[in-house]
């Protein structure tokens, strides 16, 4: 048996890595088989959450023994729409399996080690330094039945957010880097007054995940989005929900009719609205929402601490006279956070935890 155990977790975060935000209500696990050190299959979690990383490792291999399964999350120990995971890896006589984190799922949590043990599986949890934030979301997901709220925005070198001029902002590559930041969510928040500005899409433009298109929820409590769209010519090929106000009935039926599926709420002011909408969009099947809005929605989550990530793309470039702000930058300034290392061509990228 190997015990070189990081190398292997650190191969299946890897793998983890890449369904991020793919797997809806259940967490993106990797799992990495291992025989006399030599990998003999992986797995990860399934787009839309099934078939499980696990299944998707061992499922695919034959009899066999003296087997290692390197996993990035404890086995599911319970019956969902699947059977549980610990029920393979029993039935595959895994000799030993090694994790990074216990499942904070009340019907998982601390059992795998208990039912594997008792079937003569040495079973272990190593938790991981280097990914000790990795399942941050899943984490807020289970303890308060919400999304992880992630958000961006992009300012000019003077602080502006508005180009007059031009749309952009931030250059190519930090503009990339936020359609990468779209593929690790599985929607996109927004209001009817931005996408009513820019006329925007919001998916992912990059070669090799063009055909992405997170799922889009749409602020809209007055329904004042327009008819004349972009997005209208393409919206019965990606599930979009307005969310309005519920005196809107009777309006919201043409929306819905020309393919907008709705969401109704009473209010969206307080901090106490918008966790309701939270625990609604939650319940629909989001865990990880990325808002990307104007400066006045995103004040007003970051004021009342309704965002777990931010992340602001500051360009190199000073706008002047051509740049304009809606309201006060001043919640963005009091944000101190070092850059990210990444190479976005003299433009950099900020991180913010809440």
């Amino acid at each position: 048996m190997t015990k070189n155990h990081n190398y292997y977790l650190h191969l299946a975060f890897q793998l983890a890595e890449r369904n991020l935000g793919q797997t809806s209500l259940n967490p993106s696990v990797g799992s990495i088989v291992v025989k006399n050190n030599s990998i003999v299959s992986s797995g990860v979690t399934s787009n839309k959450g099934r078939p499980h990383a696990e299944f998707n490792a061992l499922n695919r291999i034959k009899k066999n023994t003296g087997l290692t399964l390197y996993t990035t999350l404890e086995p599911c120990t319970h019956y969902g729409l699947t059977p549980p995971c610990t029920n393979i890896i029993i039935k595959k006589k895994i000799k030993n399996v090694f994790y990074a984190f216990e499942d904070p799922d009340s019907r998982t949590f601390k059992k795998a080690k208990i039912i594997l043990n008792n079937q003569g599986i040495k079973t272990k949890l190593i938790k991981s330094e280097k990914y000790k934030k990795f399942y941050r979301s899943y984490f807020i997901n289970k303890k308060y039945n919400i999304p992880f709220i992630s958000a961006k925005i992009a300012v000019s070198k003077d602080y502006f957010t508005i180009n007059k001029k031009d749309k952009k902002i931030t250059n190519n590559l930090s503009i990339k880097t936020s359609h990468l930041l779209r593929f690790k969510h599985d929607a996109i928040l927004s209001t009817s007054k931005t996408i009513n500005a820019d006329n925007a899409l919001l998916n992912c433009r990059i070669n090799g995940l063009n055909y992405f298109k997170p799922d889009l929820l749409i602020i809209d409590l007055k329904l004042k989005l327009k008819k004349n769209l972009v997005l209208n010519k393409i919206i019965k090929k990606r599930r979009t929900f307005l969310i309005t106000d519920i005196k809107n009935k009777q309006k919201a039926q043409i929306y819905k009719r020309n393919g907008y599926k709705i969401i109704y709420i009473n209010s969206l002011k307080s901090k106490k609205d918008f966790n309701l909408l939270y625990k609604k969009l939650y319940k629909i099947g989001y865990s990880r929402i990325f808002v990307e809005t104007g400066l006045v929605f995103l004040n007003s989550l970051i004021k009342n601490k309704l965002i777990n990530d931010l992340y602001i793309f500051k360009s190199n470039n000073i706008l002047g006279k051509k740049g304009k702000n809606n309201t006060t930058l001043k919640y963005l300034k009091n944000i101190s956070s070092k850059p990210i290392s990444i190479n976005l061509n003299n433009d950099k990228l900020y991180k913010k935890e809440f």
